[in-house]
């Protein structure tokens, strides 16, 4: 069996039938119900089916028991119970109290987990946990975030709002220099503009801007209208005979 889970016992016995092709003398030898183990080779091929009808890739786990136990861990944890006494444990979320069943591998083990997920429970004198399999609390809090979740020790909870602030703090900052290069980006494509337009008149009235001090008048190439000419135009006199 394996002690840290009667699933992954159940698992670990199916793996030894399969290893010996399933056969009945085998079964019988080690005191395994050979119809117990027909129709765990059913309910295989049916999973195997399903999942080539979804097109998912049949994988293995490789040994590593620790994610079957998780898989586990995601399909009941609603099933969860937590750790009150000596192979007592209560429920994490209908709060009734349960032991451990003595047919479980988790009975009598030395040492008993602190978070269980259980398949069924059998109501007798007590309530009996049935085929049981020990978790991790994080994998509670991971696979059932909207009932359970991690506490977190003064110091946790001051560094983690420390780095809210700070992530804040950058983030405005950011906000503000991206506005900044925003605002000096318009003015730029303010100015060039200008500019444009500006030349654009140059290029068709022939004007020129006046480098004095005054107010950049645009004025005109020649004389003003109010001014006095320079050259008056000579008189022709009248031809005679």
């Amino acid at each position: 069996f394996v002690p840290e889970s009667d699933h992954l016992t159940l698992l670990n016995v199916f793996l030894r039938a399969e290893q010996h092709g399933f056969d009945a003398g085998w079964c019988t030898t080690h005191f395994i119900h050979p119809k117990g183990v027909r129709k765990a080779r059913e309910v295989h091929a049916q999973l195997v089916d399903l999942m080539k009808q979804q097109r998912l890739d049949v994988r293995t786990a490789n040994g590593s028991w620790d994610v079957v136990r998780k898989s586990v861990c995601s399909a009941y944890f609603y099933n969860s119970s937590k750790i009150k006494g000596i192979g007592e444990y209560i429920n994490m979320l209908s709060g009734l109290p349960a032991n451990l069943h003595p047919s479980s591998a988790l009975f009598g083990l030395g040492y008993t987990p602190d978070y269980v997920c259980y398949h069924e429970l059998i109501s007798t004198s007590k309530e009996f946990m049935s085929c049981v399999t020990a978790v991790e609390g994080e994998w509670l809090a991971e696979l059932g975030p909207m009932f359970f979740s991690i506490k977190e020790s003064f110091e946790s909870t001051l560094k983690k709002r420390m780095e809210e602030r700070l992530g804040q703090e950058k983030m405005e900052e950011d906000l503000r220099r991206k506005k900044k290069q925003e605002k000096e980006m318009e003015e730029e494509e303010k100015e060039k503009k200008e500019m444009e337009k500006l030349m654009k008149e140059m290029g068709e009235d022939g004007d020129i801007i006046t480098s004095g001090s005054g107010s950049g008048r645009i004025a005109k190439v020649g004389r003003l209208a109010s001014a006095t000419p320079k050259f008056m135009p000579k008189k022709r006199g009248r031809l005679g005979f």
